[in-house]
């Protein structure tokens, strides 16, 4: 059974999934911020929070012209009309920040690792002990970043949002080059929020069984069924977005969840992957005492030695301590080999000259 572990939390489809917790831009450019919400993941049982590490330099330009200025196309109207350099400058999490984060986190025994996107980043989260890493939809196909992160032999989580399946075969290609296998794909829809109708969830199962990897979801919606449904179809893995009040407004607020509504979805998701259990083979121990109570065949008018079977003198009913109701077809115009009265359960040594 493939396994994969972060830290000493084992991933494996024997163990209930994984939630995380994705701060990203919810720190609101607060360190206090950011601290409340590792509180929050604590008070709740969220086993891990991540972070986004990245150097603004090193993601775009510093220009409002031309490829990068965002004009009014996304339903996030927060990032319309600006420049990426400027969306990027305001979710940036100050590399310095990095250290009082992990100390604390440590301290409330809280899991934290972070989505790195390039080499300076990859080197600060390094020093820190980073124990997994995640590879974001848009950098997915940054081979270079990830031979480099693959290099620190850590887990790591891809999402393949925007990815075609054409695209997910080629960076299987590239891990399995690298003799990589410590990953886990990430379903994704890099939409935010993203509708229900756009998640189609069956691509988790699919994913599973064509490249035989552990997969999660990383859920842009802005409630709870989607990360229900996507348990449902094998994943072991949900990351959500969270922030610290429904009254927040920052960048990615619109598709996170306050720590109540996080908390709802920790313990959905652990009833959700407990119903799915193992393959029902048998009847199961506490079915035993109503197993007697399925439909049997029974005499339903006192009959004599020698009568005739019809449907006026038995009966399809419950309880089940008559022969089975697919004898009905077969005994019908047999004959009785003794007088039985109404209410007794029909057996096969009852009738005369009959054979199975």
């Amino acid at each position: 059974m493939k396994k994969i572990f972060i830290g000493k939390r084992e991933i494996s489809d024997r163990k209930r999934p994984l939630v995380i917790g994705e701060i990203s831009a919810n720190h609101n450019n607060s360190l206090e911020t950011v601290y409340k919400l590792l509180l929050a993941a604590k008070k709740i049982n969220l086993e891990f929070v991540k972070l986004q590490t990245f150097d603004v330099d090193e993601m775009t330009l510093n220009l409002r012209k031309g490829d990068f200025l965002i004009k009014q196309k996304f339903s996030n109207k927060k990032w319309n009309n600006r420049s990426l350099y400027d969306i990027y400058k305001e979710a940036h999490l100050p590399f310095d920040w990095h250290y009082k984060i992990f100390k604390k986190a440590k301290k409330l025994g809280v899991g934290i690792f972070s989505s790195v996107f390039d080499l300076k980043s990859l080197d600060l989260l390094e020093k820190l002990g980073c124990p997994a890493y995640k590879i974001a939809s848009l950098e997915s196909l940054h081979f270079p970043l990830i031979k480099a992160v693959t290099k620190t032999r850590k887990p790591l989580l891809i999402s393949t949002g925007t990815l075609s399946i054409k695209e997910i075969d080629g960076l299987i290609k590239f891990l399995r080059s690298l003799k990589f296998k410590n990953y886990i794909l990430l379903h994704c829809i890099t939409n935010y929020p993203t509708k229900i109708e756009d998640t189609n969830l069956k691509t988790i199962s699919y994913i599973k069984n064509k490249y035989k990897c552990l997969v999660g979801f990383s859920d842009h919606t802005s409630d709870t069924i989607c990360a229900n449904a996507a348990i449902a179809n094998g994943a072991n893995i949900i990351e959500k977005h969270y922030k610290l009040t429904k009254k927040d407004k920052g960048l990615d607020a619109q598709f996170s969840l306050d720590p109540k509504t996080m908390k709802k979805l920790i313990d959905e998701t652990h009833k959700t992957w407990m119903s799915i259990g193992e393959l029902k083979s048998d009847t199961l121990k506490n079915e035993i005492i109503y197993k007697k109570y399925r439909r049997s065949i029974y005499i339903c008018k006192d009959v004599k030695k020698n009568q005739l079977i019809n449907l006026s003198n038995v009966k399809v009913i419950r309880p089940g301590k008559g022969i089975e109701p697919k004898y009905l077809p077969k005994i019908i115009g047999k004959r009785f080999n003794k007088n039985l009265k109404s209410g007794t359960p029909l057996q096969l040594k009852f009738l005369k000259n009959f054979n199975v």
